[in-house]
């Protein structure tokens, strides 16, 4: 049975499109970063991309090991085009410690930086956008991986020094470039891609169930955009169509069409698709998961998120569509049933901190579906029958490989 950790509580929420902050809204919102860069060698680029945009000299957010891989070409370009850099050595964790001393360093630099680069994975590039915020300058982000969609997003998720969920920051400024080299996402292990899709894949059905409900609301405030939904749709069809390819294509380290549209899909359809078309209970099971020690240690977000949409479609009443989107999971690798997760139906004290969290998750009302304790904790044992109906016999060889 997983170790349980401390209960989720969320610092309340300023957001951009609630002035009262009523957490409820009638303007719809619509944000995205300014520019989007993605191709095969594009770091490359770097240089030519941040000199139109005027940032003539910067702060580069970068780990130990991406400092000699990545990042190396990343600082080579910088420096070919002229931008003058200072290396910032990322220590591995979002947390507002490590937050606090790297802006105490920025700040401390010869030369101001106009903009900071953040590279790495999603903690990486969660922390460039907090310490930019409070630097008061752009930032620009060069994720190394496919696996969730925080590149594009306005927001930071905050952890404790050793690694325990501890809060979300949302910012009003998105990142001012978002620069990605599928070359580099495709060398990295499958797995990354593979839970991007899971990530990917919830922001279709938390779209709809924020549009379905008139008192919805987005990570800005507003009301759920037209956009947001078209795109958080378009994202969940790109997967099911290309996400069993594009899996194969990463696991040769091939770059082809289809990485290019699931690369798109995990990063900016996913994270444009969220933000302007809102959250509900998908990523509020997500973060639920992160208090049980063994899987916050041992999974992927996107792997937490995937269970977290088929227990979300189980709540809605949606089992054909729950059949559906864990058959595709089936396909290309992710969890379908607690037990991928370490757990089972009978670990009641630890589903019931799933559950705890999951309920102080902020936008997790966007659902009308019944959310009390007892629906909640039921849709996780459905979920987990269901799941493990299908990978019978198996049925699961995908995850199995990945795991």
């Amino acid at each position: 049975m997983s170790e349980k950790k401390e209960s989720i509580e969320y610092s309340p929420l300023t957001l951009f499109a609630d002035p009262d902050g009523s957490m409820s809204a009638s303007s719809a919102v619509f944000g995205s970063p300014p520019r989007y860069v993605q191709g095969n060698g594009t770091i490359d680029h770097a240089g030519h991309y941040l000199r139109r945009l005027g940032f003539g000299q910067v702060a580069v957010l970068l780990s130990r090991r991406s400092q000699s891989a990545e990042g190396a070409r990343l600082l080579s370009s910088l420096a070919a085009a002229g931008v003058g850099t200072d290396t910032l050595t990322f220590g591995g964790e979002c947390s507002f410690e490590e937050i606090d001393r790297q802006v105490a360093a920025a700040a401390s630099l010869a030369s101001a930086p106009v903009a900071l680069v953040a590279l790495g994975g999603g903690k990486a590039v969660d922390a460039g956008k907090s310490i930019a915020h409070r630097l008061q300058i752009p930032c620009v982000v060069v994720p190394s991986l496919a696996s969730n969609d925080a590149p594009c997003a306005a927001v930071s998720v905050i952890y404790t020094p050793d690694g325990k969920t501890l809060d979300a920051e949302i910012y009003d400024q998105s990142p001012a470039l978002v620069l990605v080299d599928t070359g580099v996402i495709a060398a990295a292990p499958e797995r990354y891609l593979v839970a991007g899709m899971g990530d990917a894949m919830a922001t279709w059905y938390e779209a709809r169930a924020c549009a379905q409900n008139p008192q919805g609301i987005t990570a800005f405030g507003g009301r759920p955009t037209l956009a947001g939904a078209a795109i958080a749709r378009h994202c969940s069809d790109t997967l099911f169509e290309y996400g069993v390819a594009a899996a194969a294509d990463v696991r040769a380290s091939r770059v082809t069409p289809a990485v290019e549209k699931i690369v798109e899909a995990n990063t900016l359809l996913s994270g444009l698709g969220y933000e302007s078309g809102g959250l509900a209970a998908a990523h509020a099971f997500a973060q639920g998961f992160t208090v049980l020690e063994d899987v916050h240690r041992n999974y992927l977000h996107g792997e937490m998120v995937a269970i977290g949409t088929l227990a979300q479609l189980m709540l809605e009443g949606d089992d054909s569509e729950a059949s559906r989107v864990a058959g595709f999971f089936l396909q290309v690798g992710l969890p379908v049933h607690l037990g991928h997760l370490g757990l089972g139906a009978g670990d009641a004290q630890a589903l019931s901190g799933v559950v705890q969290g999951a309920m102080a998750f902020p936008f997790l009302g966007n659902l009308l579906a019944d959310t009390s304790e007892a629906a909640l904790l039921g849709a996780l044992g459905q979920l987990d029958a269901l799941g493990r109906s299908l990978a019978a016999g198996g049925a699961d060889r995908a995850y199995q490989a990945l795991h």
